[in-house]
């Protein structure tokens, strides 16, 4: 009978907990405003044929539900973060050190640490066999499927184009006089629009489909670690910078054509670039970074 009664209390107290609220997703492309690393601005942009040579971290777990552009947040997707890349995106990441490779979904903004190009989430993480500190990467986006995310889903450039507002066309009879029922200058007759086939995708995508868990081995890489301070129009501007902090002047190619930046290294571990990139920044050189070759 004490039996009977016990297990009666324990199910009412199970019945009695409250439900947890189910996480919707609000799935959407975003590139977002420029946020602060440290004493490091970032800037996001659109950039669909982006490349770069880095440091990787695992991604600290976070209280928020849903990452940047809107998925439920799992640290078993094949998923990670990036600071500046439009979101999501598509991208292949190497680990240099080892040969691994896989290809992951960028949805979420960070990592919150200078000096680090990519976030990755847990099971990305192992299985580009990385430990519990940063890796050299390689990261290059595939552009065919990142474009298209940027198609189908709300808030995408080529949505906004589409649902832009549409003025009314009006129509004016320059020969005879017009018919009453359609005098000089009266709107047009209304000609039903049909909706953008991506309009109608944006709205009906919820979620997107997870990328296979998966890795390729390839062959690891030799590489070294530099501290690099922004780009300079002028060579001189950049040599007086260099004999001042103790660096070197390296040629930057970049879309607005080549450059000039300034090189400190180069470094053999992480941690002494890291001390680096800290005195950089502490010098007001808030656009140096770690650049790995």
């Amino acid at each position: 009978m004490k039996k009977a009664i016990l297990l009666c209390c324990v199910g009412v107290v199970a019945c009695s907990r409250p439900q947890q609220p189910t996480v919707q997703p609000d799935l959407h492309y975003v590139v977002g405003p420029a946020w602060k690393v440290g004493a490091a601005w970032m800037y996001p942009r659109e950039d669909f044929s982006y490349q770069a040579m880095g440091l990787a971290v695992r991604q600290e777990d976070s209280a928020q539900p849903l990452t940047t552009d809107g998925e439920v947040r799992n640290p078993l997707s094949m998923t990670g973060s990036h600071p500046t890349l439009q979101l999501p995106a598509v991208v292949t990441v190497i680990n240099l050190e080892n040969g691994r490779e896989i290809t992951i979904r960028v949805n979420d903004r960070g990592p919150a640490e200078a000096g680090r190009v990519l976030g990755l989430s847990r099971k990305a993480a192992d299985l580009l066999g990385m430990g519990a500190g940063p890796a050299r990467v390689r990261v290059m986006e595939n552009e065919m499927a990142s474009r298209q995310l940027a198609e189908v889903l709300p808030g995408g450039p080529m949505l906004q184009i589409n649902t832009a507002p549409l003025e009314s066309v009006k129509q004016t009879d320059l020969g005879a006089a017009a018919p009453a029922s359609h005098s000089a200058g009266a709107p047009a007759p209304t000609v039903p629009q049909t909706a953008p086939a991506n309009q109608n995708t944006a709205q009906a995508v919820t979620q997107l489909p997870q990328l296979p868990v998966e890795w390729r081995q390839g062959q690891p890489v030799f590489t070294q670690l530099w501290v690099e301070t922004a780009d300079f129009t002028a060579r001189g501007a950049a040599a007086r910078l260099a004999a001042r902090e103790g660096g070197s002047v390296w040629p930057s190619f970049t879309p607005q054509g080549k450059m000039w930046a300034v090189r400190q290294g180069p470094f053999t571990t992480i941690s002494d670039a890291d001390a680096a990139l800290k005195r950089a920044l502490a010098d007001g050189l808030t656009g140096s970074h770690i650049v790995v070759e």
